[in-house]
C-alpha cells in the first residue's frame, strides 16, 4: 500500500489550500456579480446539496470529487477551484509522496509498473478500499473514505484536455489474484479494459512465463516532466524512493522498454482481461 493517507496539512505557516478552497467558494458565492448566492442558490447551480456546500465552506470533510469542476463553471473561474482542489488533496499526503504526486500530476508520460496490484491511477473505488482496508484493518470509516476519494482524485489528470501518455504493465498476477470480492474484481477489470480505449493510455500483461527482470521486485512508475526530465519513483511500505540520478534513470528506462517487448500487445492484454473476467461472472 502506498502512502496515500488522510493526514493534516502542510509545514506550519504554509498556505492551507483546503482552507482556501473554502474561502474561495464563500467569496465567488457572496461576490457572485449577478447577486449575492445563498447557499442554496449555489447547491442548486453546482447540481448539489445545501449540506455540501456547507461542508465545504466550514472545511468539514473531504472535497466531492467532482465538486471543483462544477464550481469553476459556475463561477467562471477557469479551473481555480480544480488547482485548489488538486494542491488539497496532495497536502493531504505524507511529505515524500506529496513530492510523487505533484511530478505525477504536470507528467507529461507516466509509465507505470505494477507485479501486485492495479496501479493507484486505475483503481476503482472499490478496489481502493480493499486494498486500504487489507492493509490498515483498524483503520476508521473516515480514514478509508479519505483514502478512497484521495486516489479518486487522481485520475482528473486522465481526462484533461492535455492528459498524459501512460503507460501500463501489469504482471499477470495482477489480474489474476481476487484481493476483493469476485464482483468488485469484476468490475475493477472492466474499468481497466475502459481506461486502455482512450487514445492516451497503453495496458499491457506481463504473462507468467515472461523472464526475469530488474523491476521485479517493487511498483515502479517512471514520470517525465514537460521538458522530458524523467524521475524514477520506486513504491514500498508506507514511502516511496525518487531517483532522478541520470544513470539510474537510463537504466530504468532500458529495463521498461525491456518489460514493454516481454509483455502481451495491448490488442492480446485486453483479451486475457476479459478471459479473466468471465471466470469471475
Amino acid at each position: 500500500m502506498s502512502g496515500e493517507k488522510s493526514a493534516p496539512g502542510g509545514a506550519q505557516g504554509a498556505p492551507d489550500p483546503r482552507r482556501m478552497f473554502a474561502e474561495e467558494c464563500r467569496s465567488a458565492r457572496e461576490l457572485h456579480p449577478s447577486r449575492p448566492l445563498t447557499q442554496s442558490q449555489l447547491a442548486k447551480m453546482a447540481r448539489t446539496s445545501k449540506s455540501t456546500i456547507s461542508r465545504v465552506e466550514t472545511c468539514s470533510g473531504p472535497i466531492p470529487v467532482d465538486l471543483p469542476a462544477l464550481l469553476d463553471e459556475v463561477f467562471a473561474t477557469d479551473g481555480k477551484f480544480k488547482r485548489l482542489y488538486e494542491e488539497a488533496v496532495a497536502q493531504s499526503f505524507p511529505t515524500l509522496y506529496r513530492r510523487r504526486m505533484s511530478l505525477e500530476r504536470s507528467a507529461v508520460v507516466i509509465r507505470e509498473w505494477s507485479p501486485t496490484i492495479v496501479p493507484g491511477l486505475f483503481q476503482t473505488p472499490d478496489y481502493a478500499r480493499a486494498v486500504f482496508t487489507g492493509g490498515a484493518p483498524r483503520a476508521s470509516g473516515d480514514e478509508v473514505s479519505a483514502f478512497v476519494t484521495n486516489r479518486s482524485a487522481r485520475r482528473a489528470i486522465l481526462n484533461r484536455d492535455s492528459a498524459p501518455d501512460v503507460r501500463v504493465v501489469l504482471c499477470e498476477s495482477v489480474i489474476r489474484r481476487c484481493l476483493c470480492p469476485p464482483e468488485v474484481m469484476h468490475r475493477q477489470l472492466g474499468a481497466l479494459l475502459k481506461d486502455g480505449e482512450r487514445p492516451t493510455v497503453r495496458i499491457q500483461i506481463l504473462p507468467f512465463d515472461a523472464p526475469a527482470h530488474l523491476l521485479a521486485d517493487w511498483p515502479v512508475t517512471l514520470l517525465t516532466s514537460p521538458s522530458y526530465a524523467t524521475t524514477v519513483c520506486v513504491e514500498n511500505y508506507r514511502t516511496v524512493g525518487i531517483v532522478d540520478d541520470p544513470d539510474s534513470v537510463r537504466t530504468a528506462l532500458r529495463a521498461y522498454d525491456e518489460l514493454t517487448s516481454d509483455a502481451l500487445s495491448a490488442r492480446d492484454s485486453a483479451r486475457l482481461i476479459a478471459q479473466q473476467m468471465e471466470t469471475l461472472s
